[in-house]
């Protein structure tokens, strides 16, 4: 059986559905943080997204459903230890040291620079497919961030802003390196991903002076986490897998303006003219990635690897006997020359002239 599909499907849901979930931990967070130490609650956050995809990663199989994810493997650790240590360990600190040396206004703008740092490297140092269409809209994704964060303030360029740079930074390096890991299990990478940096926030909280607030707090930044950071980590990375890291980070820049609606509705805020204009301007930059149709005569050489899949115009191998989809196994593909639309994936990582 061949399965044919949009090329918007599913990597732009996934996209889109991650950053609906991180966006909402914001304003969830904010009732939060006047009860727990911020550094604590980051602690809190990234150890119950961690706990509660082990959960998941371990309970799938105690009730006997079968893996159809590719699991991780050797050559995969020195990946996935980069990954823990620029996107849990370093962009935290980083965060945190900006904080306490900057304003509040200036660090909500400067944050934007972790989507202007994810595109940027994946554009030029690993040389994902732009043109003109996806530069105008994730400019126009990025200005409406950086319009909803603008609170009048001038921006004050510090020793905190190159902190809060530095964690931008981090994470961009982190995203990218994210997609060398794209074909292996996300619930496995992010379980590990959040059990260390969780712990790590953790200790680092409790040795400046932290105390554990009330266990029913702890549950509810617990749950935020699981859903907000861990569950919105695994849809990242299936959407790293499909659409390639510069457009996932493009669409992913949409959760501050998800976060301000959602404020508005908790808060009972008022809606802003920011938040409009940061709503339009989104609306434009999401309309023009959307319709993208990148579409080309291109040729695949012999590849093997292990990853999710269906049977589809890229995966046309048998197999002694039945079996179900989605399946992962070792797999190689033949050389293929065709032309349809198609995402920098798993299996369209080719140069453009």
């Amino acid at each position: 059986m061949i399965s044919k599909h949009t090329h918007l499907w599913p990597g732009v849901p996934l996209a889109l559905g991650s950053a609906v979930l991180f966006g909402a931990s914001a304003p969830l967070s904010k009732l939060l943080v006047g009860s727990i130490d911020p550094w604590l609650l980051a602690g809190i956050l990234y150890l119950g997204a961690g706990l509660g995809l082990a959960v998941v990663h371990w309970g799938r199989r105690l009730i006997g459903l079968t893996d159809v994810e590719a699991p991780l493997q050797k050559a995969d650790l020195p990946w996935l230890a980069f990954v823990v240590l620029f996107g849990g360990m370093l962009g935290p600190l980083f965060l945190m040291l900006g904080l306490s040396h900057t304003s509040a206004s200036s660090g909500s703008l400067l944050l934007n620079l972790e989507g202007l740092a994810t595109m940027g490297i994946a554009w030029l140092v690993f040389r994902e497919n732009v043109d003109k269409r996806l530069l105008l809209g994730a400019g126009a994704i990025l200005a409406g961030a950086v319009l909803l964060s603008w609170n009048g303030e001038a921006l004050r360029l510090d020793e905190g802003s190159l902190f809060i740079a530095a964690a931008c930074l981090s994470w961009g390096i982190d995203n990218n390196l994210t997609r060398k890991l794209s074909s292996a299990d996300p619930v496995q990478i992010a379980m590990i991903k959040g059990v260390v940096a969780g712990s790590s926030n953790l200790l680092l909280a409790f040795i400046f002076g932290a105390s554990l607030p009330q266990a029913g707090l702890v549950g509810a930044g617990a749950l935020v986490g699981f859903l907000g950071v861990g569950v919105s980590l695994v849809m990242f990375m299936l959407g790293l897998r499909h659409l390639g890291t510069a457009r996932t980070g493009a669409y992913f820049s949409l959760a501050p303006f998800i976060g301000a609606v959602l404020a508005v509705v908790i808060f009972g805020e008022a809606p802003t003219f920011q938040v409009i204009a940061a709503g339009v301007l989104m609306a434009i930059g999401l309309w023009l990635h959307l319709a993208e149709r990148h579409d080309h005569e291109h040729e695949h050489g012999a590849l093997e690897h292990e990853h999710s899949h269906v049977h589809d115009e890229h995966h046309q191998h048998s197999h002694d006997g039945p079996f179900s989809e989605p399946h992962s196994h070792w797999h190689r593909h033949e050389p293929l020359r065709h032309k349809h639309p198609h995402y920098p994936d798993l299996h369209h990582r080719h140069s453009h002239e």
